[in-house]
């Protein structure tokens, strides 16, 4: 199945009429509108459900759960997809860095289906050309024009049909569309394990959704604790297990070396570069692959509360 048959961007774009009605919009000399999800303007629990639907493509249920009392009693952010390679690769991971001056943001969203710059779009093999495109932009503030020139350039549409959704990890919006991705960061893993994404049937996964902190920096830590940490994530598969218990150990966090500490001190070590962490952390704690044809279940890692806890300040 491609992306163009799907129709990602388009399924992103209803949502946007849902959402423009909670936060403030801004339209661009050069007609890109921009939703600002937290900048500005508060953002809401509300605001993040919508925008963390959207990251997916609207191909995945998102919402607030009460955690377990025998691990962690706060509330939590559920993701459920039958769509994951769509959903998460083609559209949720934050795989597209953008710059300019004094400007930096996380790309997230169908968008990055139209873009396809990114070499994971030929191994899954997903494009498509929509007429408008929708993206997420993880920032501490709002685009420029010049950047969103760019982007929708990149994206082979005109400015004015791209909508950019903005929000700091900081907000509350931002905080829960990243927690949101526990499913994503675990297929992701399973990606650079050279694990066949198309054995992947769902997804489903679960993490602690943590008190909002100060700044941007913070917030990327206990935002990625939340997961590395407190995700617990369950995929049904097929094939033969020998090709799940291959990298089943090397899936959870716990198997990088950078594993045990918070987050925040660990981006610390690498200059605060987000981009310079060992990529083999970025996973749930606990992954379970469920094979569908063998009927087997093979669990990796365990949830670490000792470490969420001294992330959350609890």
């Amino acid at each position: 199945m491609t992306a163009s048959s799907l129709q990602l961007n388009s399924r992103a774009a209803v949502l946007c009429a849902e959402i423009s009605s909670l936060v403030e919009q801004t339209s661009l000399p050069c007609g890109t509108t921009v939703y600002d999800c937290g900048v500005a303007h508060a953002g809401s629990r509300e605001v993040g459900l919508l925008l963390a639907r959207i990251c997916l493509a609207d191909l995945a249920e998102v919402s607030i759960v009460a955690g377990k009392p025998a691990g962690w009693a706060g509330d939590m952010v559920s993701v459920s997809t039958d769509s994951p390679i769509a959903a998460c690769m083609a559209s949720q991971y934050a795989g597209w860095q953008i710059t300019g001056e004094k400007f930096f943001a996380m790309g997230s969203g169908p968008m990055r289906a139209a873009a396809a710059r990114e070499p994971i779009f030929k191994e899954i093999g997903f494009q498509e050309q929509p007429d408008l495109c929708v993206g997420v932009l993880e920032a501490a503030r709002l685009p420029p024009d010049e950047i969103c020139r760019e982007v929708a350039a990149k994206c082979g549409v005109s400015p004015n049909k791209l909508v950019l959704l903005v929000a700091p990890t900081r907000s509350q919006a931002g905080t829960l569309q990243v927690v949101a991705r526990s499913v994503e960061t675990s297929i992701h893993k399973l990606h650079e394990l050279g694990f066949d994404l198309s054995q992947i049937v769902s997804g489903r996964g679960m993490a602690p959704l943590p008190p909002l902190a100060e700044n941007d920096l913070a917030a990327i830590g206990r935002t990625n604790d939340a997961i590395l940490y407190g995700g617990e994530v369950v995929l049904e598969v097929r094939g033969e297990d020998r090709s799940i218990e291959k990298v089943g150990p090397q899936v959870p966090s716990s198997a990088s070396a950078d594993y045990g500490r918070p987050f925040a001190e660990v981006l610390a070590e690498y200059d605060n570069d987000f981009y310079q962490v060992d990529p083999m952390l970025f996973s749930a704690a606990k992954v379970t692959l469920r094979n569908l044809d063998t009927g087997n279940s093979f669990i990796y890692g365990d949830l670490n509360f000792k470490v969420l806890k001294q992330s959350f300040g609890e």
